[in-house]
């Protein structure tokens, strides 16, 4: 019997000592998470990011209960597993007046209904009018420095009320080191309360065979090699100044590429189909609107080159998304750009048609860069990942727990 109790003794000392080595309890919460970007068939730039982490986050914390705080009906292929609750929050939040109606009436009373412990914002909004803690994500402030490509009320709103987001959040989440730095400079946050979390990549962006890509250049280009364009045609995507560089290309002769644009019309396109209008060749201009990612994965794949060379970036997947399909990329010098390229793009000035044409006219005429360029993207595409992404954004989450 001394014998038992001396055992006893010894194990439970055992166990004290190992207690702390042990991953500690954590009771179940709940996270309210505002998925009002969320629409089917229209998953651009910050819905993307909220679709690759959440679809991820919320299976892998099955101890959690998620609230999903929609804006409108919703689809289910939103309700990623059996501990989402979804609801949809009155009214649809699609002008700045009732952005704030959502944000600061809506949300502090669905807040308090649901008992959430936490509010995740992917969005770069968040309230000014609840106690609950809040991890925010922001993935540009570009307004701040071309407010005149933002609508006039919208553009107030944002002046007036992203500083205060961003100081109020409890945790800020960043997509990129110079998105983090912006905030740091412009609204006087401390570094040491923003995470980077970068974007990822889906994984239908691969190279194509070249049976494969001689079918897409058919399909879409006449069985000609082309430039893309993805995005939205809006001023801060830069499409006029690149369609006029394609125009100066084709200027110069012995050039059959044709370039294709792929994305829907945005405010203030005004400009850039101004400039495709007066180009003297525009019959090699294609414009295909707003894809799917299926159909945008083949286009990257069979692509000569993708010519992304915006003005301001808080992130720019589209860089990564034709490393992974293993095309060419030209870029900016500007904002993130640089840092999503590395060393694997051609970097050109946005502001200069002619800083562009030449680097289309480096890429089209010298296969030996496109190639080098390839093989230099394929270490860099591995910096980027949706798991790591979804990993890095429930530790920032989880903090707040």
């Amino acid at each position: 019997m001394k014998v038992l109790r001396h055992n006893a003794y010894i194990c439970a000392q055992l166990n004290k000592m190992a207690l702390p080595q042990q991953q500690k309890y954590m009771p179940p919460k709940v996270i309210a998470v505002s998925t009002r970007f969320l629409v089917s068939r229209r998953l651009e730039g910050v819905a993307r990011f909220t679709l690759e982490t959440l679809q991820r986050i919320t299976p892998n914390h099955p101890e959690h209960r998620f609230v999903f705080l929609f804006e409108r009906p919703y689809s289910a292929e939103f309700i990623f597993s059996d501990n989402i609750t979804p609801k949809v929050v009155f009214p649809p939040a699609r002008h700045p007046f009732l952005w704030y109606w959502w944000f600061e009436w809506s949300i502090p009373r669905i807040l308090r209904q649901v008992k959430a412990d936490v509010f995740l914002s992917p969005d770069g909004f968040c309230s000014l009018s609840t106690p609950v803690k809040t991890a925010m994500v922001v993935h540009d402030i570009a307004f701040e420095h071309y407010p005149e490509q933002v609508p006039f009320l919208a553009r107030k709103y944002y002046a007036r009320f992203s500083g205060q987001y961003a100081r109020r959040a409890n945790r800020l989440v960043a997509v990129s080191e110079y998105t983090k730095q912006d905030l740091v400079n412009t609204y006087g946050i401390s570094p040491q309360k923003i995470e980077v979390v970068y974007n990822g990549v889906n994984s239908i962006y691969m190279p194509l065979t070249v049976a494969q890509q001689q079918a897409v250049q058919q399909q879409y280009a006449g069985g000609n090699p082309y430039f893309l364009f993805v995005g939205a045609i809006h001023p801060r995507k830069n499409l006029a100044n690149i369609l006029r560089a394609f125009d100066q290309l084709k200027a110069g002769g012995n050039c059959n590429a044709l370039f294709l644009v792929a994305g829907r019309q945005a405010w203030q396109c005004h400009d850039a189909m101004e400039v495709y209008q007066n180009m003297q060749h525009k019959n090699a201009v294609r414009f295909l609107g707003h894809l799917q990612q299926e159909e945008l994965a083949q286009l990257m794949g069979g692509a000569l080159a993708l010519v992304y060379a915006s003005v301001f970036e808080g992130f720019g997947i589209p860089i990564v998304e034709a490393m992974c399909a293993e095309t060419a990329v030209i870029t900016s010098d500007a904002s993130s750009m640089p840092e999503v390229a590395g060393n694997a793009a051609l970097l050109t000035n946005p502001h200069s048609p002619e800083s562009i044409c030449a680097a289309m006219q480096q890429l089209f005429f010298n296969a030996g860069l496109r190639n080098s360029l390839i093989e230099k993207g394929r270490l860099q595409r591995t910096r980027f990942s949706w798991d790591e992404s979804a990993k890095k954004l429930w530790q920032s989450v989880e903090n707040l727990l």
